[in-house]
């Protein structure tokens, strides 16, 4: 009888160790994928995120499937893909908002912007832009800080899309450089920045290249100069600070696709090699253009090294114009 016992015992261990083995060698992916976006639903982020999560899919042959956390600046997105298992089922796609700029403008993190988060890849970016309202006598940099050291204009406003957004940080970079004073606005968002520029109730805003595309075809706003590195294929006539002097803004604001620090090098790199295809392909990067995106694809390697880049800028800008959240 014990004999029994012991055989039963050593095979259900057998048949356990198995189990666990077969479960260890399981194929990634073998269920379907999160991909959270910290953002509301119908913005260009979500867009955008579904956009990536379709070709994703379609590239891992598995569903991954777009669950919005909005809300805290991306705070509360990142927070939960933070805490999520390792295992490459939960994913977040975010700005550099999430990863250089709350950390500059936020005391108490619940995410570390480097240790947390494993980068897959960048998937796109766009620039931001210095606008002005067609009537203000400003067509580019030099006519543009001339009208601002002017007594008689008393030092005009400029409008962002929210207190510590990159909108902000680019405008606050460029008048550190420019030895410029001015008072900001910030706004809930973009679309009521831009309604105010265009009835003249402020003269310049920065915003990104998506936003300003639709109203400077339609000559409702002017744009003055482009802070991306190279100028924009949406503005092609269009010069950067750099191009007219000044270095300062050289940012714009990328997407980036991670998941919690710690993946296994397997999924990492299956996880990597699928971003890679996903946005090379035509019609993905046709749907990032429609909504304003240059597709731009950067590996997990180059996604390390902007964070790393950008977190000490961010800071810098941060200190210096005294921008805080809490």
């Amino acid at each position: 009888m014990k004999k029994a016992l012991l055989a039963m015992s050593l095979a259900m261990s057998c048949m356990a160790v198995g189990m666990t083995a077969a479960v260890a060698q399981e194929p990634y992916p073998s269920r379907p994928i999160t991909l959270v976006v910290p953002f509301p639903p119908g913005g260009s982020t979500d867009t955008m995120g579904r956009v990536m999560a379709k070709a994703l899919g379609d590239v891992l042959e598995q569903s991954v499937v777009v669950e919005n956390k909005g809300g805290a600046g991306t705070v509360i997105g990142a927070s939960y893909v933070a805490k999520a298992a390792p295992d490459g089922y939960t994913l977040l796609v975010s700005s550099g908002t999430t990863f250089t700029v709350n950390p500059a403008i936020r005391a108490n993190m619940p995410y570390d912007p480097v240790k947390s988060f494993e980068p897959l890849g960048i998937v796109g970016r766009t620039g931001l832009v210095l606008l002005a309202n067609p009537k203000v006598p400003v067509h580019n940099l030099k006519e543009f800080v001339a009208y601002v050291k002017d007594p008689a204009n008393k030092q005009p406003p400029y409008g962002s899309y929210g207190t510590g957004t990159t909108s902000q940080f680019v405008g606050e970079a460029f008048l550190a450089e420019a030895g410029l004073q001015m008072a900001h606005i910030p706004y809930k968002g973009s679309a009521p920045a831009m309604t105010d520029l265009i009835g003249g109730q402020i003269p310049f805003t920065f915003d990104t290249v998506s936003a300003a595309i639709p109203q400077v075809k339609q000559g409702t706003v002017r744009a003055i100069a482009l802070s991306s590195p190279k100028r924009s294929k949406f503005f092609p006539d269009l010069p950067t600070f750099v191009e007219q002097g000044y270095a300062g803004p050289e940012m714009d604001t990328w997407f980036m696709v991670v998941a919690p620090r710690g993946l296994p090098a397997a999924v990492k790199t299956k996880l990597e090699s699928a971003l890679r295809t996903a946005v090379a392909n035509p019609e993905v990067q046709k749907s990032l253009e429609a909504q304003g995106f240059e597709p731009d694809y950067g590996s997990a390697a180059d996604g390390e090294a902007l964070i790393q880049k950008e977190l000490p800028i961010m800071r810098g800008i941060a200190e210096r114009a005294h921008i805080k959240l809490d």
